[in-house]
């Protein structure tokens, strides 16, 4: 990434009343996406909307974001005051015969 570009993510998202990140940790983060992804929850924390959807189940967020300090800190911004909508096991994308 350009040097800017990130900054530029951060203040851009940051901004969002609401935001909708898809198919969250389908990749596992490198040390530089997760030090922006720390630095955009720490931002939205306690002042905008983040709905996370994924596949994953919480308990695996932690290990899929590296471990470590960082994975701490970005895991507990976001279980801090979250709500959960667990939408269960079915994969819905599979054709209903």
């Amino acid at each position: 990434m350009r040097p800017g570009v990130e900054r530029k993510h951060v203040r851009k998202y940051g901004a969002f009343g609401l935001l909708v990140v898809d198919e969250w940790l389908l990749d596992k983060p490198d040390t530089e996406f997760r030090s922006m992804l720390l630095e955009l929850i720490e931002l939205r924390c306690g002042t905008a909307s983040t709905v996370f959807c994924t596949q994953f189940k919480k308990k695996d967020w932690h290990p899929r974001l590296g471990g470590g300090v960082h994975a701490d800190a970005i895991v507990d911004r976001i279980v801090h005051s979250a709500v959960w909508f667990d939408m269960g096991e079915a994969n819905m994308r599979q054709r209903r015969g």
